[in-house]
């Protein structure tokens, strides 16, 4: 590896894990109990049992936990997708991947699956959902020779759309908590009061950077075509099934303990091959600590822009998303 290359990689990463240290920093004092960044180590030490403590450990801390990893994996499974694909419009959403997350999760609420098999239920319900998706999208094209056919783009689209469907079936015959259940989880939100859920949440989204590093010779060659990366030797078909896997393990997860997040897969992978370059070796991390600092940024301003009131997370993702996604899109910077 270049000298230059490394220099510039190193750069790249110490500014994104400074964004993500301050951006969790402006989280931590930020909200309706205004605390002062100066005197968060003072209530840390010597502020237990205190309001202010409760705030920040019991409240923020864990909420700023849960955005870093959610927004990590969403960015992360995007940059897989992508790469899988060479297209830059791919992403979990468009491949029907969180819509069979959240027809898993709503199935979850209105039967009641977490009453009588726990928490776990969601992450369960979320990740079998995504799974029934890559394996009906991988059925539905097992004749078409490649795997980035729009053929294959199409009918994620399509099941997309049938999800959702489904879930507004279930939202009409639901009862009324159900319901509630369902709508403020459809929003997104990071108000997660359950350690076990943002446990997993942490836990899974790293275990996903790291398998995903597994393979990022394999997504640089995929780059130049599927028959030029079989020359190299890569296993293209393996390669594409694992990656599908990750892919599906991150976006299951995110969408069962968050909710529907717009945008965090599609925009931040787009402006990390812009800054970082094409390389998965930089590419990978890079857009897992952009992720994580843009959602928790952006739940920041959910938290404030109408205070003491909260707006979704989801909202607000989805309102900067796709203005940004349409900023990049006139200026004709959208590359692979």
């Amino acid at each position: 590896m270049k000298p230059n290359r490394i220099k510039r990689w190193s750069v790249i990463l110490i500014i994104l894990i400074a964004l993500v240290t301050l951006v969790s920093l402006l989280a931590l004092c930020t909200g309706s109990a205004g605390i002062l960044l100066k005197d968060i180590p003072h209530i840390l030490f010597y502020g237990k049992g205190t309001s202010d403590y409760s705030i920040l450990l019991d409240i923020r801390l864990p909420r700023i936990i849960l955005g870093l990893s959610i927004g990590g994996a969403l960015s992360l499974a995007g940059v897989l997708l992508q790469g899988m694909f060479k297209n830059p419009l791919v992403e979990p959403y468009t491949l029907g991947i969180s819509g069979g997350a959240s027809l898993g999760v709503c199935i979850n609420i209105v039967f009641n699956f977490y009453g009588k098999i726990g928490i776990i239920a969601y992450p369960l319900s979320g990740f079998s959902g995504a799974s029934l998706v890559i394996f009906l999208v991988y059925y539905l094209n097992n004749n078409t020779k490649d795997i980035k056919s729009n053929r294959m783009l199409l009918t994620g689209v399509m099941i997309s759309y049938v999800a959702s469907s489904l879930v507004m079936l279930l939202m009409a015959v639901s009862k009324t908590d159900d319901l509630q259940n369902i709508v403020l989880w459809i929003m997104g939100s990071l108000d997660e009061p359950n350690t076990i859920l943002i446990k997993m949440a942490l836990f899974g989204s790293l275990a996903g950077l790291a398998g995903s590093y597994f393979f990022c010779f394999d997504l640089n060659a995929l780059l130049l075509g599927e028959d030029e990366a079989a020359n190299l030797g890569v296993n293209t078909t393996r390669t594409k099934k694992f990656l599908f896997i990750i892919a599906s393990f991150l976006t299951g997860l995110s969408v069962s303990v968050a909710g529907i997040i717009m945008f965090a897969g599609l925009i931040v992978p787009h402006f990390m091959r812009m800054i970082a370059g094409p390389d998965h070796r930089i590419l990978l991390i890079s857009s897992f600590l952009a992720g994580a600092a843009f959602l928790v940024l952006c739940d920041v301003i959910a938290r404030v822009i109408i205070s003491p009131l909260e707006l979704p997370v989801g909202v607000i993702t989805g309102i900067i998303g796709g203005v940004i996604f349409i900023w990049v899109l006139s200026r004709k910077q959208v590359t692979l």
